[in-house]
């Protein structure tokens, strides 16, 4: 039974790590989805994210309140950082050869950690994240905390939101419009232009939501910071099969699943070896990735 109630434990751990996976995961997903590009400048926008979320808690108090402000403000110099990045860094390059913008990605991945660098008020130090008062509330066998349950609930409702907005919205028939064929879209009277950055904009509030909740489960901030989930989140999304929404929420969930039984039952130092591990053996045995759907590309 004891052996049973750890398992659990380490499941609901999972859960925890794995729903901030697949919120990150998502943005990696849909812009590939939109414009075929990886932008590993995504992890950084999560770090900037947890910024904001770190001045507007140390300003206002760890309150509900002060939570609820500190995920809007990230959630809003997010989505403008973002779509800034995509009108001048990766709109210029969209017709050119895709290593280019793929480079693009790493220097502003590169430029926005520097750049957070040497701010003032930021600076390279680490900096203790405010956080709630951890409050464990036991479930039988499982004892789950205030922060674990925050995280796992706000990821699902966010979850759930993109999920209407691409089914069930006009701007989201409009992206999956612009992902099968931009160029019909655009004769269709679609922006094509407004589309890709709305959806540079919501891959960014749900990077900024996940740093925000990131920093409270894991509360030590700075610059670099974002260079690790953002990772894991891409190897999330590569797992669950890049571009398709519901394969990056379940390619987090695992993820975060087999990093905390791995943490558990083995080491915490193999913990990043069995991630990178996973992205090996999916890109051996099934490269399209869970749900990911075989494309054929005509050269």
């Amino acid at each position: 039974m004891e052996s049973g109630s750890i398992f659990l434990q380490q499941v609901v751990n999972g859960l925890s790590l794995g729903s901030i996976y697949a919120l990150i995961a998502l943005g990696y997903t849909m812009v590939y989805g939109i414009v075929m590009l990886i932008n590993f400048a995504h992890g950084d926008v999560l770090m900037i994210g947890a910024y904001v979320g770190y001045f507007v808690l140390s300003f206002v108090g760890t309150t509900p309140l002060g939570m609820a402000l500190a995920f809007l403000c990230a959630m809003v110099v997010c989505a403008l950082l973002s779509i800034l990045i995509e009108r001048l860094a990766y709109r210029p390059l969209r017709s050119a050869p895709r290593l280019n913008s793929l480079i693009t990605a790493i220097a502003v991945s590169l430029i926005l950690q520097n750049g957070m660098r040497v701010l003032p008020f930021v600076g390279p130090n680490p900096r203790q994240y405010p956080t709630m008062e951890t409050v464990n509330i036991s479930l039988g066998f499982v004892s789950v905390s205030n922060i674990q349950l925050t995280v796992i609930v706000l990821s699902a409702v966010l979850m759930v939101v993109l999920n209407y907005i691409i089914n069930y919205t006009k701007t989201g028939k409009a992206m999956r419009a612009v992902s099968h064929d931009m160029q019909a879209a655009s004769l269709m009277g679609i922006s094509v232009n407004k589309t890709i950055a709305f959806t540079f904009a919501i891959g960014a509030v749900l990077a900024a939501a996940g740093g925000v909740l990131y920093a409270t489960a894991y509360p030590q901030i700075d610059p670099t910071m974002g260079t690790m989930p953002g990772l894991k989140a891409f190897v999330a999304a590569v797992l669950g099969g890049i571009g398709s929404v519901p394969g990056a929420m379940l390619g987090g969930y695992i993820l975060g699943i087999a990093e905390t039984m791995t943490k558990g039952y083995l080491s915490s130092q193999f913990a990043d070896a069995i991630s990178f591990g996973i992205l090996i053996l999916i890109l051996l045995i099934k490269p399209t990735g869970i749900m990911g759907k075989k494309i054929r590309i005509k050269v």
